[in-house]
C-alpha cells in the first residue's frame, strides 16, 4: 500500500495549506463554501482512470448537491479532443495525459493544471500485430505508425524513437483517434500503433497485438487533471470538492481491482478480462502539481517545439495554479 498519510496532511506538508487546500490554492470549508457562480459543472471524461469510475459511482452528484451544483458529464475519444472542448467552453473540468495540455496552451486555451496521478509508465505501448516482422524498435524504420496526435503517446513515440537513434522523420507517422486507428492497425493499412488503456490492453486481448515497447524506464505517462482557468477562478470550492472525492475514490480503488473492474466495465463497454488488465496498469493517488512535474511538462513542450509538432513555444508556468505560478516564475 501507499503510505497512508491524506491528499490533505500531504498538500499540507508542502506548505500548500491546511484542510483540503490545494497546490492551485483553492480551498473548500466544509459546508460553509459560497454557491458557485454557475449551478452546472461540465466535466469532460475518457474511457478510462478514476474519473470515468466517480462517474459511474455518483458519488461527485451526491457532493456537490448541498451546494446546489448538477454535473453533466461528456465523454471524449482522446485527451486532445477533450481538451478543444475545454477551449471553446463546452466543459469546465477533465482529465487527460502529459501532451494535451501543452498541444492546448500553444493553441491559446486558458487552462489550468489542478492535480495529477502518480506514473503508469505500461500503461501505454508501441504494439504491433501477432503476425508482424517488426521485433525491435530498430524494425521501424520507413514503417507507418498510427497515433492520436497530441496524446500521450506521441510523446512516448518521440522517446522510443529517440533511444534507439531513430529520427521522427525515419517513420511515416500517421495521426488517426483512436478508433479509426484499431481498424487500420486491424487491416494492415498501418505496421504499429501507438496506443494507451484500455485500448492497449483491447488490442492485446482481443487482437493478440504484441508490445514491442512501453513507457518503462522511457516515459512517465502521468495523468492530469485541468480546468478552464476562468471556471476555477470563479468556483475555486467546486473544484477542490471534486479533487477531495477523487482522492477518496482513489484510497478505496487501490485496494478493490475486483470492485473498480465490476464498476468500470459496464463504463467503457469491455469484458472484465480486458478492464482488469487495463485499471491493473493504472496509478492511483492523486497528487498536487510541484515544481518537478512542472519542469517535466516543460521539456516535454521544448521538445515538441524542437520537432515543429506545436507552432511556438510555450511557457507550462502560465498555466499553473497561481501561487505556484509565482513560486516557478
Amino acid at each position: 500500500m501507499r503510505s497512508t498519510l491524506s491528499l490533505a496532511r500531504r498538500l499540507a506538508v508542502l506548505g500548500l495549506g491546511a484542510g483540503l487546500a490545494l497546490a492551485s490554492g483553492w480551498s473548500l470549508a466544509q459546508g460553509t463554501a459560497a454557491p458557485a457562480a454557475r449551478s452546472e459543472i461540465r466535466i469532460g471524461f475518457q474511457k478510462y482512470g478514476t474519473l470515468t469510475v466517480l462517474k459511474a459511482k455518483g458519488d461527485l452528484e451526491k457532493r456537490l448537491a448541498p451546494l446546489g451544483i448538477t454535473v453533466k458529464w461528456t465523454e471524449f475519444p482522446a485527451g486532445p479532443q477533450l481538451l478543444e472542448g475545454l477551449n471553446v467552453g463546452s466543459i469546465d473540468f477533465g482529465t487527460v495525459g502529459e501532451a494535451p495540455p501543452i498541444f492546448a496552451q500553444a493553441a491559446g486555451a486558458d487552462l489550468v493544471y489542478v492535480a495529477n496521478q502518480p506514473p503508469a509508465p505500461k500503461a501505454e505501448a508501441l504494439i504491433v500485430p501477432k503476425t508482424s516482422s517488426i521485433r525491435t524498435l530498430a524494425d521501424l524504420k520507413g514503417k507507418k505508425v498510427a497515433l492520436n496526435k497530441g496524446s500521450n503517446v506521441h510523446y512516448l513515440l518521440v522517446k522510443l524513437l529517440e533511444k534507439q537513434g531513430l529520427k521522427y522523420s525515419d517513420i511515416q507517422v500517421v495521426y488517426l483517434p483512436p478508433a479509426d486507428a484499431r481498424a487500420a492497425f486491424e487491416s494492415g493499412a498501418v505496421d504499429a500503433w501507438v496506443i494507451w488503456d484500455p485500448f492497449l490492453a483491447s488490442a492485446e486481448r482481443q487482437l493478440g497485438a504484441r508490445v514491442v515497447a512501453d513507457g518503462t524506464g522511457v516515459v512517465s505517462n502521468i495523468q492530469f487533471y485541468l480546468a478552464s482557468r476562468p471556471y476555477a477562478d470563479k468556483n475555486p470550492q467546486v473544484v477542490a470538492a471534486i479533487v477531495d472525492e477523487l482522492a477518496r475514490l482513489d484510497r478505496w480503488s487501490e485496494g478493490n481491482l475486483a470492485a473498480v473492474v465490476s464498476v468500470l466495465a459496464p463504463q467503457i463497454g469491455l469484458d472484465a478480462g480486458t478492464t482488469e488488465l487495463a485499471a491493473g496498469r493504472f496509478a492511483y493517488g492523486i497528487q498536487p502539481i510541484t515544481p518537478a512535474i512542472a519542469a517535466q511538462q516543460q521539456k516535454i513542450a521544448d521538445t515538441f517545439h524542437e520537432l515543429k509538432l506545436i507552432p511556438k513555444p510555450i511557457r507550462i508556468s502560465e498555466a499553473l495554479p497561481r501561487p505556484l505560478k509565482t513560486a516557478a516564475n
